[in-house]
């Protein structure tokens, strides 16, 4: 008898097949996969991936119920690969957030010493929160990118005539691969954190928690003088704090720019529906990306005049007045 998958309480389609079959960007040992196990039920399937794009593929193809790939890092901001594969394609929520400590080490082969190293093999966004320490310890080591973290060991410890005899990696990533580590915890910024969304095909919204995020993806109109001006009003005006706001490119042309906000409360919430009400009036486009608990548990301040029962109390006076 085959074991079933545990239930789980994870928003969005139920698994198509006996377990949660979860993509992620991997290989594994990426800080990716420290995230998915945060929130992956007993037992799920998971399904390394080369890049956030197949990540987030899979499961428009239906070949995973779920992805997990990362939004936001403490030190970089966000993350454009996945900013831009969620505003394009079939439509796709965000479920779930998680939060994870990032910190490097930096690891060799058995045996290689300090003058073998003249570059050094991690992902961009890696890169960027070490590059000052590499400098300072290996002044003329030059930067090699690789699709995530745990790419770099895998390719150092399998490919022949590799460009690069140093990786920055996770810990347990170093230690699967077998190598030696000559500097542990290494950042430039100590206490850095990256923040990983899951992601699943449309369906039941996460209940509002009171806590909680809405992310969406709005356009711009073009050459309008006050657009953007515009658009930030939508959310002052009904009290609705934002906890960040991103341009990207919309692919357009020169000069038009789409936005990825991420706004803080629930979609169920009388303001937050006022806002995108807004926003839909006076922006071309607006793509709705997800209502879903906040990971830190933090409660927006709400401003008096626009708590739900305000709104209804408002809607009533005018109902009155209209008999």
């Amino acid at each position: 008898m085959v074991d079933r998958a545990v239930p789980t309480n994870l928003p969005g389609p139920a698994p198509a097949g006996e377990r949660m079959k979860i993509a992620f960007l991997g290989p594994f040992g990426t800080f990716c996969e420290q995230a998915v196990w945060q929130v992956a039920p007993t037992r799920s399937d998971l399904l390394p991936m080369p890049s956030v794009g197949q990540a987030l593929a899979a499961v428009r193809r239906g070949e995973a119920d779920r992805a997990v790939v990362p939004i936001e890092n403490s030190v970089e901001g966000g993350v454009n690969a996945t900013i831009d594969e969620l505003s394009h394609g079939s439509s796709l929520v965000i479920v779930a957030e998680m939060l994870v400590p990032v910190a490097f080490a930096f690891g060799v082969l058995p045996g290689t010493k300090q003058e073998d190293i003249h570059a050094v093999g991690t992902h961009p966004h890696a890169w960027a929160q070490c590059r000052h320490w590499v400098e300072a310890h290996y002044p003329n080591v030059i930067h090699v990118p690789t699709a995530s973290t745990a790419a770099a060991p895998e390719i150092l410890t399998s490919v022949e005539d590799v460009p690069f005899q140093a990786v920055l990696c996770s810990k347990p990533s170093a230690k699967l691969f077998e190598l030696e580590v000559l500097a542990d915890d290494v950042a430039d910024n100590p206490g850095a954190v990256t923040r990983f969304v899951m992601v699943s095909r449309e369906g039941d919204i996460p209940p509002a928690t009171g806590a909680d995020k809405t992310t969406v993806q709005v356009r711009l109109p073009d050459n309008e003088a006050g657009a953007l001006l515009t658009m930030l009003e939508q959310f002052s005006a009904r009290g609705v704090n934002l906890s960040r706001i991103e341009s990207r490119p919309s692919g357009n042309g020169l000069g038009s720019y789409s936005f990825s906000i991420d706004i803080e409360g629930h979609v169920r919430e009388e303001r937050i529906q006022a806002a995108l009400v807004g926003l839909h009036r006076t922006c071309p486009e607006v793509k709705f990306l997800g209502s879903y608990p906040r990971v830190d548990g933090v409660r927006p301040n709400i401003r008096p005049g626009t708590t739900d029962e305000d709104f209804a109390s408002a809607r009533a006076w005018i109902e009155k007045i209209l008999g």
